[in-house]
């Protein structure tokens, strides 16, 4: 991979890979959608198109709340800054609406009653979910070639929300994305992400056992099945299960866009978050061009099925933001 100067040597490459990662994450949020519902899979079998009723779910939505913590903050992120975005976007505006994860619901509790972080994340219902590494891409762009402060970053914002291995979900997706907006094969990917994942934790136990499966098989069709009863847990937004399901996809695929989409949006469970964040590892990676104009147009305006706030922002112009930053931080 390229360090932190290369990848800023090329602002247009860096912009595409920008606008890569944030697409990326809500067409593979709405595809992995649509990929669990049983109408759809009624309808077609296996979802391999952006339908034109496919939207954003809380996934991007608090993506575009994470972008906007870094942006209002001058990418001096802080727990108090981040729980000040939370207030100014989501409480201050009528909350959250359906949809998004209990602990992100409990977060929100827990700051109107005044609970800052990282008890507002700490003391918290099924903290350790997913839902801090779906919104962490941003940290990644911000901080493209530098794996470890996009880890920092992503580590500040998640404690406001989750605790342990929720956080360490959070800084492995946000490592793998600076690695990926640098240029870094999926093996490095991959590795970025395992590093930030402490030994004996269940996440890193998890995580190796779906590497050994890679390793075993080599294949994603014939590691399909076992990745889903190997790493299966009551809870299906348990980071522990879909955060090593989601990188084993992306390495089995070997960070393809497409082939990692079709395994992604079909793998059931928490398929919006495994798709969102293999399509946005490989819109990091191989930058905006790799999706359809036409799905760019669909999804680049989220919904506000969640987040109302989130319907005015643009995809695109939150991208751009920043890698402008990334420069001024530079």
């Amino acid at each position: 991979m390229k360090d932190r100067k290369q990848a800023l040597a090329d602002r247009a490459a860096l912009e595409s890979k920008a606008a890569g990662s944030l697409i990326g994450l809500a067409v593979g949020d709405a595809l992995g959608d649509l990929g669990r519902s049983p109408e759809h899979r009624a309808r077609y079998g296996i979802v391999t198109n952006l339908y034109a009723d496919a939207r954003s779910t809380d996934d991007t939505e608090f993506g575009v709340l994470t972008a906007k913590a870094l942006l209002d903050s001058g990418g001096m992120l802080t727990p108090e800054s981040t729980a000040a975005t939370w207030r100014k976007y989501v409480l201050d505006r009528g909350g959250a609406k359906k949809r998004a994860g209990r602990p992100l619901y409990g977060a929100l509790a827990n700051l109107a009653r005044g609970i800052e972080p990282p008890l507002s994340g700490r003391h918290n219902i099924m903290n350790v979910d997913d839902g801090a590494a779906m919104r962490a891409s941003p940290h990644g762009i911000l901080r493209a070639g530098d794996p470890e402060g996009a880890a920092k970053l992503a580590a500040i914002d998640a404690c406001v929300s989750h605790d342990m291995d929720g956080i360490w979900a959070a800084e492995a997706i946000a490592a793998s994305v600076a690695v990926a907006m640098a240029d870094g094969s999926p093996q490095e990917i991959v590795a970025a992400g395992r590093a930030r994942m402490p030994s004996g934790s269940w996440l890193a136990t998890a995580m190796d056992r779906a590497m050994a499966i890679c390793d075993a098989t080599g294949d994603i069709e014939i590691a399909y099945e076992e990745l889903h009863t190997s790493l299966w847990t009551p809870e299906h937004a348990t980071a522990p299960e879909a955060i090593p399901q989601a990188y084993a996809i992306f390495r089995l695929t070997k960070g393809d866009f497409r082939r990692g989409l079709l395994w992604s949006a079909n793998f059931g469970r928490d398929a919006d978050t495994i798709c969102g964040l293999v399509c946005s590892l490989a819109g990091s990676l191989h930058g905006l061009s790799v999706f359809p104009d036409s799905w760019v147009a669909q999804v680049r305006k989220p919904s506000g099925v969640c987040l109302e706030f989130a319907r005015d922002e643009d995809m695109l112009d939150l991208a751009r933001d920043l890698v402008a930053l990334s420069y001024r931080s530079a």
